[in-house]
């Protein structure tokens, strides 16, 4: 019998256009399948709490998937190299085969990974599965990454899209079943309390969810995405980002998709997914940025340090209503709607002067669809201080950023339960309302639902004082 191959699973727990699973498939090696959880190698950016949610119920998935092709998934924990060379060692392994991360931890490693077995006579062989195109592929004038956003994604369109998704394997060859842990053994799930039901409510992780979301999206919402996508209370968004992160879905699949749907009217929606793909070039340009603003000024930024102010924002209690949900949202269900994650976002950084990292660190541990490229690009686009990023001057308003994109307070209605019965005309601004409204909505203002903790318009023209006491700074 041929000696067999590894594949290890990675964000990537899928079948369908699995470039490593593919090819062990045409092959016709045997297939150990592997999933290695290794909490060492990412040091501080180890998976948060709703991503372990999350993880637990897509290997689930991936294993039955697996399974119906006669190929047992073997779970183990450890760092990941040793975990390989375990392997390697009971299963007389000729060679590993995996699609690549590009978080920087995790390119470390797999290079030294790679280059330790082919030392040792090993086939190695690593793929894109994550991403449209190879970062090392897209390059501006210069050959240097690209820093802005719209000629990167010209220079995307440019190359006429990504190659076509791969179909999954009708059927694989099993090597012998190695032992492994039980999925239940990790502890991926909450115990006491248990805070998941929102989310066992809101999703079901997994390739067959994954698909269905896409085909159900491409062929009934893309078109209205240019305009429905501001509106959180709405179902105008594919709410595909966790099972993108988790690579239960590829976004060639996803391009694909779309655009045999739809065509062009489906380049708005495409354009976010090549914001994805922009946030995951500039991690590998800048392998600080989930640490460090790329805009190297911001480092004498005089941020504040206000433990009340952050507790009040992360528990959903600033008194802004939209802010409020948006934090709620995340807390219940383990998303947030992408314009309520930058009202929130930009509330925390410039009405309350907060660094954009500590939102990036409560972010990654709610997040369902945690992602070190998204979200530290996404913040530091927030906060001013990142490539191609919003002006510091602007500054959201959440009262006007309520009522043009949550008219009728649907949103806060279904997130903010005290407010649920307060008029349209005053559920983003409730401390200006009536004494007699608010009594007949039974809200009671700093008892059943607080004030402002800051005024908005102080609140800016402190951000914005800020902003001109870091321009005065001597240059870094």
């Amino acid at each position: 019998m041929a000696r067999p191959v590894i594949v290890w699973f990675r964000n990537d727990l899928r079948l369908d256009d699995n470039p490593a699973v593919v090819a062990v498939a045409r092959s016709g090696a045997p297939l150990v399948a592997l999933y290695a959880l290794d909490d060492d190698s990412p040091g501080p950016w180890r998976m948060g709490a709703a991503s372990r949610w999350w993880l637990h119920h897509s290997l689930t998935a991936l294993g039955a998937d697996l399974a119906r092709l006669g190929v047992p998934l073997t779970l183990r924990r450890g760092r990941a190299e040793f975990v390989l060379e375990g392997l390697i060692e009971e299963t007389g392994a000729a060679g590993v085969y995996w699609n690549r991360l590009y978080e920087p931890w995790a390119m470390r490693r797999d290079s030294e990974i790679k280059a330790n077995l082919r030392a040792r006579g090993l086939t190695v062989e690593s793929d894109n599965g994550a991403l449209l195109f190879e970062p090392s592929r897209l390059r501006n004038g210069q050959g240097n990454a690209f820093k802005v956003f719209s000629p990167f994604w010209r220079a995307c369109l440019a190359t006429g899209g990504p190659a076509a998704p791969l179909p999954a394997p009708k059927a694989m060859t099993a090597a012998p079943a190695p032992g492994g842990d039980a999925l239940a053994d990790w502890r991926l799930l909450p115990t006491k309390p248990d805070w998941a039901q929102g989310l066992r409510e809101s999703w079901r992780p997994g390739e067959a969810d994954a698909r269905r979301r896409l085909v159900e999206f491409a062929a009934t919402r893309v078109g209205a995405y240019k305009v429905a996508r501001d509106f959180p209370a709405g179902e105008g968004v594919s709410r595909l980002s966790p099972h993108l992160h988790f690579g239960e879905v590829s976004p060639r699949r996803v391009w694909a998709e779309v655009m045999a749907a739809a065509g062009e009217a489906g380049l708005p929606y495409l354009r976010e997914l090549g914001w994805r793909e922009f946030c995951h070039h500039l991690l590998v340009a800048n392998p600080d940025m989930p640490e460090r603003a790329l805009d190297k000024r911001f480092g004498a930024f005089p941020w504040r340090d206000d433990p009340a102010a952050l507790a009040a924002w992360q528990r959903g209690q600033t008194g802004y209503p939209l802010v409020d949900a948006a934090m709620r949202e995340v807390w219940r269900t383990g998303y947030m709607h992408n314009r309520a994650r930058m009202v929130a976002a930009s509330f925390l950084v410039k009405h309350l002067l907060l660094p954009w990292q500590v939102g990036e660190r409560w972010f990654w541990d709610t997040l369902v669809d945690a992602d070190l490229a998204n979200n530290s690009g996404g913040w530091q686009w927030v906060a001013g201080c990142g490539a191609d990023a919003a002006p510091y001057f602007r500054v959201f308003n959440p009262v006007l950023q309520g009522e043009k994109f949550d008219p009728e307070g649907d949103y806060v209605r279904r997130n903010v339960p005290e407010l649920a019965k307060l008029e349209a005309r005053w559920i983003h601004r409730p401390w200006e309302a009536p004494a007699d409204v608010l009594r007949r909505a039974g809200v009671r203002l700093g008892e059943t639902y607080p004030g402002p903790i800051v005024d908005h318009a102080r609140a800016r023209a402190r951000a914005l004082a800020a902003f001109e006491e870091m321009r005065a700074a001597p240059p870094p």
